[in-house]
């Protein structure tokens, strides 16, 4: 059940960079829907947050100190870049 966690987080990141790219790619909807999809963009980037630091809190619960610490710099710099991208894509977004 944990290791779905890893899966959403996948998935919702992949969500939160593809919904501004959608935006930007069909300039015919992005004054209609902008705000509306630049949230969702916001919030799955969120969602995916929070099912990293939901897996790290099973990993504590379960004494699984050895694989906290070899995942800890990966999912910080995964984390990082996570919202970097979509902060420059959904700014993006709404400056085109």
């Amino acid at each position: 059940m944990y290791s779905l966690l890893n899966l959403a987080s996948l998935l919702l990141g992949l969500t939160a960079w593809g919904l501004p790219v959608w935006l930007l790619a069909r300039p015919e909807r992005r004054k209609r829907r902008l705000g509306p999809v630049l949230t969702a963009s916001g919030l799955t980037c969120g969602l995916a947050l929070l099912c990293q630091l939901a897996y790290g809190s099973h990993l504590v619960a379960a004494g699984d100190w050895t694989a906290l610490m070899d995942t800890a710099p990966a999912v910080t710099a995964a984390a990082a870049v996570l919202v970097a991208v979509t902060a420059l894509l959904n700014a993006l977004a709404s400056a085109v």
